[in-house]
């Protein structure tokens, strides 16, 4: 496999078996998971290629190895031409971190004698190494024919895209080969504006196949408030063709409005907090939020440990479920209290305090790991795939295992029926396993998930809009879906950075939160 063709000079294969593992290097080699030619890359720029061949999204090579680290499977990625990177020293670190996840098998090819260093320190690890000078790995006939092939000169790649590529200009970084211009702007000492940053930011995503429009939107959604103020209008000219328009962007470091920080979980506000976003951070933290421009308005009294999920109530509540599981409730804003005798007597609780109640009895027997909330609705989801959803009619509430292992994502939407028929409430679940569910809890789960993709959903909502409803899904990868259900018309986002939450607004906006950026986005 990696072994074939003729040679090119003296070079030597290093396939290395992890101190973890015993296996031959024949079975290491049968499947392949990630193949990365690193001729012209630096160790950013294979991350990010990497990443992308094994379904996660990473904006370096730290990130990366984390996100190996999290999955047990046995991962094999070949890595030819070390001696040709860009960096090879710093590839080099990659490859030696990548040994420190045990169930990941690495095969790197380099040539000897042009990265000796390297070569010693991949050498210090228990590896097998074949020599590819010798006679048993070439087949001679192939290696003359291949020899005495005229080969063309390339020219000074540097010098000619140096001399050519206006990294200041965003016309010409969305029009270029994205992978020369990752490279330039990672050797740049230069701002260029603001470019660069949100080049860097965001290249896992600008790095695809794509238009330059598309190109631009993506770029012009990694721009930070310090960029150079004529930037945004002229990204915002390229986009046209383009599935999406920027309408705010809030992006780490972003001072005016202040950047509110990494963003876990996100939610429209409702009722009293119509036009607001419910917005949880990495420290727990709840922020309200204008929807129109993302501009602070408030906060919840109390932190929540390690947010992973919220859900804002008709009447101004928000529930937020904390690392271990546990929902907690707290008001969003002021409710008008009740008046006369009602007051007087206490009242009473209302159906969804009612409900509120119920799950946080319930959740007491399981770990609550997803929530969703509509009108009729209330639900949660746990680790063993089932969702459990709450309804006015009783504190049990209706139970479907819908997945394979976690429940990772919930979305609740009142379905409107034929007009004057009512609503019904549905659930969109998304789980470890890849597929996005839609149940009725009064009825049967549907035989055949709605969505299917080889890795996980990290986020959902949906919603009705004038057009019919909207399911918006996040994935592990980093592509971020907005399909219509009435049409299966399907519009994608990738902003180049895993993505934790996800939003569709009564104004037919999709808000995309990240741990560097919150993006609102209207179909152009």
């Amino acid at each position: 496999m990696v072994t074939g063709g003729a040679r090119c000079g003296k070079s030597t294969l290093l396939a290395w078996l992890i101190a973890h593992g015993t296996r031959p290097a024949t079975e290491v080699e049968r499947r392949v998971h990630g193949f990365v030619p690193l001729a012209g890359r630096t160790a950013t720029t294979a991350a990010w290629m990497l990443a992308d061949q094994l379904s996660v999204v990473a904006r370096t090579p730290g990130e990366l190895v984390s996100m190996l680290a999290r999955d047990a499977r046995r991962t094999v990625i070949v890595l030819p031409d070390l001696h040709a990177a860009d960096d090879p020293g710093a590839v080099t670190e990659l490859a030696l971190a990548l040994l420190d996840v045990g169930h990941v098998r690495l095969i790197v090819e380099m040539r000897s004698g042009s990265t000796e260093t390297e070569y010693e320190r991949l050498t210090t690890v228990r590896s097998a190494v074949m020599d590819l000078d010798e006679t048993r790995w070439t087949d001679q006939e192939r290696y003359a024919e291949r020899a005495a092939e005229p080969r063309p000169v390339a020219a000074d790649a540097d010098t000619v895209d140096e001399e050519l590529l206006d990294l200041d200009d965003p016309a010409a970084v969305c029009a270029a080969d994205p992978w020369r211009v990752s490279t330039l702007y990672e050797r740049s000492g230069d701002g260029h504006g603001g470019l660069r940053a949100a080049w860097l930011r965001a290249g896992a995503s600008l790095t695809r196949e794509q238009e330059r429009a598309d190109r631009a939107v993506v770029l012009l959604a990694a721009l930070g408030d310090d960029a150079d103020p004529r930037l945004p209008q002229a990204l915002a000219s390229l986009t046209e063709g383009a599935p999406w328009r920027v309408i705010w962007r809030r992006v780490r470091g972003d001072i005016a409005p202040p950047w509110t920080g990494p963003t876990r979980a996100l939610a429209a506000g409702r009722g009293p907090l119509a036009g607001q976003l419910v917005v949880a951070d990495h420290q727990g933290t709840i922020r309200l939020l204008r929807s129109e421009d993302a501009v602070p308005v408030g906060r919840l009294s109390a932190p929540v440990p390690l947010p992973t999920a919220l859900a804002a109530h008709p009447d101004g509540t928000v529930t937020t479920v904390d690392a271990q599981g546990r929902p907690h409730t707290q008001r969003g804003a002021p409710t008008a209290s009740g008046t006369g005798l009602s007051a007087l007597l206490g009242g009473g609780a209302t159906p969804l305090e009612q409900l509120l109640d119920d799950v946080r009895a319930y959740a007491r027997k399981l770990t609550v790991t997803a929530l969703a909330s509509a009108d009729r609705v209330l639900a949660v989801a746990d680790g063993a795939g089932a969702v459990h959803a709450f309804t006015e009619n009783g504190a049990d509430p209706h139970t479907a295992t819908l997945h394979r292992g976690p429940v990772t994502a919930l979305a609740a939407l009142d379905l409107q029926l034929a007009e004057g028929g009512g609503t019904v409430p549905v659930l969109y679940s998304g789980g470890m396993d890849g597929t996005v569910r839609a149940w009725a809890p009064h009825a049967d789960p549907m035989a055949s998930p709605v969505l299917s993709r080889p890795c996980a959903v990290t986020a959902l909502a949906v919603a009705a809009t004038e057009g019919g409803p909207v399911l918006a899904t996040a994935w592990a990868d980093g592509l971020v879906e907005h399909r219509a259900l009435d049409s299966d018309t399907v519009r994608r986002f990738r902003p180049g950075i895993h993505v934790n939450a996800v939003v569709l607004t009564p104004a037919e906006q999709m808000i995309v939160g990240t741990d560097e950026t919150l993006v609102c986005l209207r179909l152009a």
